[in-house]
């Protein structure tokens, strides 16, 4: 699964990114945008959809929210969808066809087990590049409130390195599969479903981290040191 993952490049890294990367001409708000170290399911995530005209990155809720719920609470046991079930699932089946999106990222968090104990780990790219997580979104309509725009982060089979660490991994999209998973106007199941690969190996890697990462309250560079910096820099 992916439950905790980081975005820790700064405004102006970001806003390079949306602009060169996704030819966008306008991207966000500075107050709308900071490093984060330990992201959690329920807030608030950076996402990039195509609109059928263009690129938009904002914000959405992560926790997906079927148009049907009764309750956003369903979000919390919506945070990953499975690849191998998003067309035949009632939930995410209209969004696999119509509303794709990318959760961009430059790591995530893993929880190897290890003996009694569960040993957090970083999982990042060698190349230390910020990367697109294949995603979906919707829209929530309370009785009383205004829309929720949601997303769920789309998991698949582990690579090798990840197999180490659990049974499942997000999907990280190529630069070349990004631009496909972002048209609107692919609506082929089949060439969608082929997309959803594990990410190679040999481009990634994984350190331990200090356990502070295990509270959702903990955002702050401790979450990404490796231990051994983390335990040299302690008093």
């Amino acid at each position: 699964m992916c439950g905790r993952y980081a975005l820790t490049v700064d405004i102006q890294a970001m806003l390079d990114i949306l602009m060169n990367r996704y030819n966008m001409k306008i991207a966000l708000p500075l107050n709308e945008y900071r490093p984060r170290y330990n992201i959690a399911p329920g807030q608030q995530v950076l996402a990039v959809i195509n609109d059928g005209k263009q690129h938009r990155a904002g914000m959405l809720h992560w926790g997906f929210i079927p148009p049907w719920a009764q309750e956003p609470s369903i979000g919390y046991k919506m945070i990953n969808a499975r690849s191998e079930t998003l067309a035949e699932k009632p939930a995410f089946k209209a969004s696999f066809q119509n509303r794709r999106c990318t959760i961009l990222a430059d790591s995530f968090y893993e929880w190897k087990k290890e003996k009694n104990r569960k040993v957090p780990m970083r999982v990042k790219l060698k190349n230390n590049q910020v990367f697109a997580l294949a995603g979906l979104w919707t829209s929530w309509k309370p009785q009383d409130g205004d829309i929720v725009y949601s997303c769920s982060i789309i998991t698949t089979t582990p690579n090798h390195l990840m197999a180490e660490l659990h049974h499942r991994m997000p999907v990280i999209l190529s630069a070349e599969n990004e631009k496909l998973w972002l048209d609107p106007s692919i609506k082929d199941i089949e060439l969608l479903k082929s997309l959803l690969t594990p990410y190679p190996s040999e481009e990634m890697e994984a350190y331990e981290v200090s356990t502070a990462v295990n509270s959702w309250r903990n955002d702050t560079p401790e979450c990404i040191l490796p231990v051994q910096k983390t335990e040299e820099n302690s008093p």
